[in-house]
């Protein structure tokens, strides 16, 4: 059983890009996707010009790593010039593990994700893994499907506490991945001259009260998301076998690809 990607769809999509994720202002930038899965976002981000650090936990790594040998190999074999393709390579990075995150050489100009929390015991990691791997200029894009309001709150506010939050306005992503459970972000350091509240999840360490309130974006307040080349548009993965007789939306795929991951480690393939 594998899982695979549409590389010629993604190229064709990506292509359309103009403004602050076009080809030409990407190249180069050094990206790390976190909870990879099959690892369809930091192919995006390669195929931009970016140089990619895709990860995930052990158990997942083979298939992980199975996806980036075939599709890249699947890349240079087409019109794709060098040139524009970047670079794309796997790691292990377990949050808990912080000998994991300084093995990736840190800070990143992109820190990436999509669908990477689906349980609060996730948050306090995560926050601290994505604190370790940025800098003052770092942009942080993360793709989310609630699942738990509850989550999704404590979330949003430890994201609030922390960093510049910019909320994706719907009307702005690709009409084929709007839901309402689809939630987009784009983070980055706070201005000058605004706090810094370390908040966690966790009930023993209290919530702070400095939090800003994060002002809602708009189609129009919002000025640099339609520039944003949302994940989900450039997402196109199959999977050959064991699922439904009909199409998968995108955040389908990715659930049912996670979970192949870490049911498979332990299947050997010939």
């Amino acid at each position: 059983m594998e899982i695979s990607w549409n590389m010629t769809s993604l190229f064709e999509e990506k292509n359309r890009r103009k403004g602050r994720f076009c080809p030409s202002k990407l190249k180069g930038k050094r990206v790390i996707e976190l909870g990879a899965g099959c690892g369809v976002a930091g192919f995006a981000m390669a195929m931009l010009g970016c140089d990619v650090v895709t990860t995930d936990q052990k158990e997942v790594l083979p298939l992980l790593q199975r996806n980036v040998e075939r599709n890249t190999s699947i890349i240079m074999q087409t019109n794709l010039s060098s040139d524009v393709f970047g670079a794309i390579k796997v790691a292990e990075l377990d949050w808990d593990n912080i000998d994991h995150t300084k093995s990736v050489d840190p800070p990143y100009d992109f820190v990436i994700g999509t669908d990477v929390v689906y349980a609060e015991h996730l948050l306090d990691p995560l926050l601290q893994t994505i604190l370790h791997l940025s800098g003052p200029r770092t942009t942080i894009m993360l793709g989310y499907e609630i699942r738990s309001t509850n989550v999704h709150e404590k979330m949003l506010q430890m994201w609030k506490s922390n960093f510049d939050v910019k909320t994706i306005p719907k009307a702005r992503m690709d009409y084929k991945y709007q839901h309402p459970s689809i939630q987009l972000y784009i983070m980055g350091p706070k201005p000058s001259g605004v706090g810094i509240a370390l908040v966690t999840s966790r009930a023993n360490n209290p919530v702070s009260e400095t939090v800003q309130k994060e002002s809602e974006q708009s189609e129009g307040e919002n000025s640099g998301t339609d520039e944003f080349c949302a994940l989900g548009e450039t997402k196109d993965c199959s999977v050959a076998t064991g699922l439904p007789g009909r199409d998968l939306s995108d955040w389908e795929v990715r659930r049912y690809g996670a979970m192949a991951a870490r049911i498979l480690h332990d299947v050997k393939i010939d």
